[in-house]
């Protein structure tokens, strides 16, 4: 079920009104999202709830198995069960058809020709994500930092809790468990909040994300035969995309979470204001970065061991970043380039330079300021020209001609007729801006649309001008996002 369906539109009223109206009890409540969070993720296809049902009963009778045991050996033993689980099952699905594939081209090139076995099955929608999720509570337990939850609806809550199901935040058990443990009393504040964070959410998504796909994939589908100016459009508009596509997912997942009275972790905090690699990655899908951090880097030595150990780190989580997003050379090439940026900044010991807002207080940043986000945006729209690419060729034959042409007016005529192709995206473009504008002036709170003015005329014509956009401008195809396919 997406949340840019009219499907959904129905589906959250009626759990909405079930959920404070009829039940009382936190048990019931829990029962009740369980309900819904099958019904939710169902509605791709039932199989995959056999999927979901598998990993939370086995994490769930680990955890408990490893706190019955006091020696570290039968611990562990257990800690292996659930990573085997989870990582098995997520590479089955996920990776089997790209290592068998990428075997046989391998021994092709040596002059041995297999024929490699691929399973060809259908990824589930967000494996990844919770497949993450709970592996960060079997570690957990493990490692005595929580303790195991026996209340079965309280953890099954936990783990289908709908709202951030297929796309995040990738939850911690520390922060969500005692969140479904206690009661929870309805907040119109934070009700209200929630609802204003929902819209800004779906208006990233179905006004920006889902107008500049059409211009994107048109561009990157013709990168061959296109003049320069054009396929630098269309890396920045891909930034724009993917930006608005999966902020946009969080925001209506994290202000969906608070209609029922919890409170997720921030995902994203204005990425494109950042003033290099480093704090980019601090602001950008916060919840995988940290962890990453937290499970694979600290556990790796962090940079404890000295310039070795931390360039080695870096570069694994970097690389294991790029993997979890796809089978594909492309996301390990996205990886790989974004451990480059980093890299100065880690031997300069200037990866945590910028750890504010930029310029807090202030209307405008200074013109240093400016530079360095003008210079970390242009870095990062080139990365993601390996994130969208079809393959590596198709990437390095991108960057290659984006260069190509700015010296010839034939270029730009031919970039005049494409653009006029699609006039009917202006008004989506001026909005994309409109987008930036609103987040530049909102970067030191959570939202765009979490401080408004007080006056209530202007503060519903905000609103209004929101959803304007959202019903008039915006594409409703209910296209996917793009992070369900991770």
């Amino acid at each position: 079920m997406l949340f840019n369906s009219f499907t959904f539109a129905l589906f959250l009223p009626v759990v909405f009104a079930l959920y404070w109206g009829v039940c009382r009890t936190v048990t019931a409540r829990n029962l009740l999202l369980i309900v819904a969070g099958c019904v939710f993720y169902g509605w791709w296809d039932w199989r995959f709830l056999l999927l979901l049902a598998a990993t939370s009963m086995t994490d769930y009778g680990v955890a408990i198995a490893m706190d019955r045991v006091a020696d570290p050996r039968r611990r562990k033993a257990w800690l292996w069960v659930s990573l085997v689980g989870n990582l098995g099952t997520l590479g089955i699905f996920k990776y089997h058809d790209f290592f068998a594939t990428s075997l046989a081209d391998a021994l092709a090139r040596a002059g041995i020709a297999t024929q490699p076995v691929l399973l060809h099955v259908v990824l589930p929608v967000g494996i990844s994500f919770y497949t993450f999720q709970a592996l960060s509570y079997t570690i957990d337990v493990y490692r005595r930092r929580i303790a195991p939850v026996r209340d079965l609806p309280s953890y099954l809550a936990f783990i289908s809790f709908f709202p951030q199901l297929c796309a995040g935040p990738i939850e911690r058990a520390s922060h969500m468990l005692p969140q479904f443990a206690r009661p929870r009393r309805f907040e119109p504040d934070q009700a209200t909040d929630g609802l204003r964070q929902m819209l800004w959410g779906l208006f990233k998504k179905v006004v920006v994300a889902d107008n500049c796909a059409t211009l994107v994939d048109r561009i990157f589908g013709d990168s061959a035969h296109l003049p320069g100016p054009l396929l630098v459009l269309g890396a920045v508009l891909f930034a724009l995309q993917i930006y608005g596509d999966f902020s946009g997912y969080s925001d209506i997942a994290i202000g969906c979470a608070r209609l029922f009275g919890f409170e997720l972790m921030r995902n994203f905090a204005y990425p494109y204001f950042s003033r290099d690699i480093a704090e980019f990655w601090r602001r950008w899908h916060i919840s995988l970065s940290t962890w990453f951090r937290d499970y694979v880097y600290i556990p790796l030595g962090g940079s404890r061991g000295g310039t070795w150990m931390s360039v080695r780190n870096t570069f694994a989580i970097f690389l294991l970043s790029g993997f979890w997003h796809g089978a594909n050379w492309t996301f390990l090439a996205w990886g790989f380039l974004n451990a480059l940026y980093f890299l100065p900044l880690l031997l300069g010991g200037r990866n945590r330079t910028h750890l504010g807002t930029v310029a807090p207080g202030r209307w405008l940043p200074s013109t240093g300021d400016a530079l360095r986000i003008t210079t970390t945006f242009a870095l990062t729209c080139l990365a993601w020209v390996f994130f969208r690419a079809e393959d590596l060729d198709h990437a390095f034959a991108y960057l290659a001609r984006m260069g190509d042409g700015w010296l010839r007016p034939g270029a730009w005529q031919r970039c005049a007729a494409v653009l006029g192709e699609h006039l009917l995206l202006a008004p989506a473009m001026v909005c994309a801006v409109a987008l930036f504008v609103v987040e530049w002036v909102q970067r030191e709170h959570a939202h765009g649309l979490e401080r408004l003015p007080a006056q209530r005329p202007l503060r519903w014509a905000i609103y209004l001008a929101v959803l304007a956009a959202v019903v008039f401008v915006g594409d409703h195809g209910e296209q996917q996002f793009i992070y369900f396919q991770f």
